[in-house]
């Protein structure tokens, strides 16, 4: 009989990771102790992934508000500085705005609007189109911005971000001006030295505010993109993908990474003699259809991988070619044309009528965002992810 399971996600339960863990013995003791535990066995072409938090823990990669502070005051010139396309995050963004805050005298804070870039909604666009307010041209202050919409609060957290934000800074010593605007370039009129805090779209955003006269343009990727007496730092993401770990500390995210992934698939290799895909993952690349949340706060799904895990899907989709080539045939005749079909495909399906609707997404986007479904980012305790069966198909026996 043909195997009748497929792709199968375990979440693994692993110890509480400390600094200077060794994460090469304790992911290879889980993945082994797991298949004792729970009757499987581990085979060529799994996938085991950790969450980046772990990797990051175990490096001890962390920095306090004042190290950031002195970053931001050192590259920023501690005088008047233009925040501008923060996330709305008490963990992703608010330790790291009282560090920005403690390092400039001023901060003028610009929000884009009706969301920020992942999602976080300060109103709707429902209530911008009731108001005549257009969020491509319209800049707008905070009383017009309060005459206007109120006090909204987010729908999930229950926060009034822009008062929450206005008093971490001034909290943190700072004087603020707030303003909401979706054009990179608003904030020129107010101060020359920006920190852009986007992520997906920094790079466009430092572009256009050196061609329109910015004076320093540091992106949040370039703070604490190397040590700050004795800090973490991540010298490629800086404080992009950083978390909350204390009221004055942040983990950031994880450094030197690929290292580690090569070091676990050899010592699992030498104790199984199989050959399993490592990976180490972050927030996984989909979207809440309710609270329209993009769920990618972190600057990519995964920093580092084994090379089976490089590259994209290459698959046909059954639907179509069962409704089409074989819309005549059923039961074992459309079995064994489909397994034909698929064991004939061309090595490269893209632009067929028979990979439609197949997403050529990466696979380590793909399989991140699986494992950050699994694991959760809660108390289910299992920062490990063991996949199997990921790279089989239809004609998998």
């Amino acid at each position: 009989m043909s195997r009748m399971v497929g792709t199968v996600s375990r979440g693994l339960r692993a110890p509480i990771i400390r600094e200077g863990d060794n994460l090469i013995e304790i992911v290879t003791n889980t993945v082994l102790e797991a298949s004792a535990d729970d009757g499987f066995k581990v085979r060529n072409r799994d996938v085991v992934a950790m969450t980046e938090a772990i990797v990051a823990r175990a490096q001890g990669n962390y920095a306090t508000v004042d190290q950031i502070a002195k970053d931001v005051k050192a590259k920023l010139g501690g005088e008047t500085v233009g925040v501008i396309f923060p996330i709305l995050s008490r963990n992703r963004f608010a330790i790291c705005l009282r560090g920005i805050a403690k390092g400039a005298k001023k901060i003028v804070l610009m929000l884009s609007y009706p969301s920020d870039e992942v999602g976080n909604h300060l109103i709707s666009l429902d209530m911008l189109d009731e108001k005549g307010i257009d969020p491509y041209k319209d800049v707008l202050d905070l009383k017009t911005y309060r005459e206007l919409f109120g006090y909204e609060k987010h729908r999930f957290t229950g926060v009034d971000y822009v008062e929450y934000y206005e008093q971490l800074i001034r909290e943190s010593g700072a004087d603020v001006e707030i303003i909401f605007a979706n054009d990179p370039r608003a904030i020129l009129a107010y101060t020359k030295n920006v920190l852009n805090c986007d992520i997906h779209t920094r790079f466009r955003t430092k572009r256009l505010l050196k061609n329109a006269g910015a004076e320093i343009v540091c992106g949040l990727d370039e703070i604490l993109n190397s040590s700050v007496d004795g800090s973490g730092y991540n010298e490629q993401y800086g404080l992009l993908g950083s978390n909350k770990a204390t009221e004055d500390k942040v983990k950031l995210f994880p450094r030197d990474c690929q290292k580690l992934v090569e070091a676990i698939q050899k010592s699992l290799l030498e104790k199984t003699g199989k050959i399993v895909e490592v990976m180490v993952y972050g927030d996984g690349a989909f979207k809440d259809p309710v609270g329209k949340i993009w769920e990618l706060a972190d600057p990519i799904v995964s920093p580092a991988y084994t090379n089976g895990l490089e590259g994209t899907p290459n698959e046909i989709k059954i639907k179509y070619v069962a409704d089409n080539e074989f819309a005549d045939l059923s039961g074992d005749a459309l079995k064994e044309a489909i397994k034909s079909k698929i064991k004939e495909k061309d090595d490269n399906l893209v632009g067929q009528m028979a990979s439609e609707g197949t997403t050529p997404r990466r696979l380590t986007d793909l399989i991140g965002s699986l494992c950050d479904l699994t694991s959760g980012s809660g108390d289910k305790g299992t920062p490990i992810v063991y996949i199997q069966g990921y790279f089989d198909n239809y004609t998998t026996e």
